[in-house]
């Protein structure tokens, strides 16, 4: 064997090893506030990341919608053009055609944050996020912005007679478009970041919106009367691209699906003890909390639109079935 062989066969054993140890960075944005409990849930994944990579990968969280708003994250991740997001589920019907996220939404399935954050975490959770390999896009874990409520800009609502006709903002995808159609309001699909300006002006009346929201886009200044109603929870999904998920080492991807996991059950359990605080924040702010007195009507008018969605894709009937066994 002469001296070139020699070196060659000796660059051909240090290479696999030096890209093992490549150090990758990811920058990873969201569509929300960075005040929003999704951009502290993308920043617990970037430490555990961090942590369980010993620091191999790391990952920058840009919010405040520098990278863009949800559309943009999804279109710019399938291309490879941005390395990773979170992003809400609801979304991904409408710009993905990823029609199995539509069991996340299915309202009033889910019992609690725990029973959700179980779920999401379990072979079942495993299952929905392999859906999106299809996409060029590797899902890795959740991060929840709290269950939905309805914030009316003028007269509070306490009963659904109170919501007939409020032109009310929706995310314009099938099914909540079914779902609000059926309580009787009149949905307009419009942009997240669109949102106060058109309470402002009164273009809409109300917004189906979970309270970290109203909080950190300070929408209690536009609208000031809120209705508990607890329709539905709202994940965020924790995506990274494919070009970027081939950077890593075997080892660091496995590390970042286990910290994945862990991140999901941290935001849940964060999400689920900020619901209290930022509410008594809100009524310090000067908004109204109203109840349904007419809830449990609610629950049996919307449940026609469950049992219509389950027949539309194999995981939302499977997830359903595991919320109603109480896993």
């Amino acid at each position: 064997m002469n001296r070139f062989s020699i070196i060659a066969g000796v660059a051909m054993m240090v290479l696999p090893s030096l890209a093992e140890a490549q150090e990758v960075t990811l920058k990873m944005g969201h569509a929300a506030a960075s005040t929003h409990i999704f951009h502290t849930g993308l920043e617990i994944f970037a430490r555990k990341v961090d942590e369980k990579t010993d620091g191999n990968v790391k990952i920058e969280v840009y919010g405040d919608r520098q990278l863009g708003d949800d559309k943009q994250l999804l279109e710019g991740i399938q291309i490879g053009l941005i390395d990773g997001a979170l992003v809400s589920s609801a979304t991904l019907p409408l710009v993905l055609g990823a029609a199995s996220f539509d069991a996340l939404q299915q309202p009033f399935t889910v019992s609690s944050y725990e029973q959700l954050s179980a779920v999401l975490t379990s072979d079942l959770g495993d299952e929905l996020l392999a859906t999106l390999d299809e996409k060029n896009i590797k899902g890795v874990g959740f991060v929840d912005a709290g269950l939905r409520h309805f914030l009316s800009k003028d007269k509070p609502v306490t009963s659904l007679a109170d919501m007939k006709g409020l032109k009310t903002r929706i995310v314009p995808i099938p099914l909540h478009k079914a779902i609000w159609e059926t309580i009787g309001v009149n949905p307009i699909g419009m942009a997240y970041g669109e949102v106060y300006s058109a309470l402002e002006t009164g273009t809409i009346d109300a917004v189906e919106i979970n309270v970290s929201s109203i909080k950190s886009e300070s929408l209690y200044n536009a609208a000031k009367q809120v209705t508990l109603t607890g329709h539905y929870f709202w994940p965020g999904v924790i995506m990274i691209s494919n070009a970027a998920w081939e950077k890593m080492s075997d080892a660091d991807k496995a590390a970042v699906e286990a910290a994945g996991k862990e991140a999901t059950t941290e935001a849940y359990a964060l999400a689920a003890s900020q619901d209290a605080e930022t509410v008594a924040f809100l009524e310090a702010n000067g908004v109204t909390i109203n109840k349904l007195s007419d809830l449990d009507d609610l629950k049996a008018l919307t449940a026609s639109v469950v049992t219509t969605w389950q027949g539309k894709d194999p995981m939302i009937a499977k997830f359903t079935d595991a919320f109603a066994a109480g896993q």
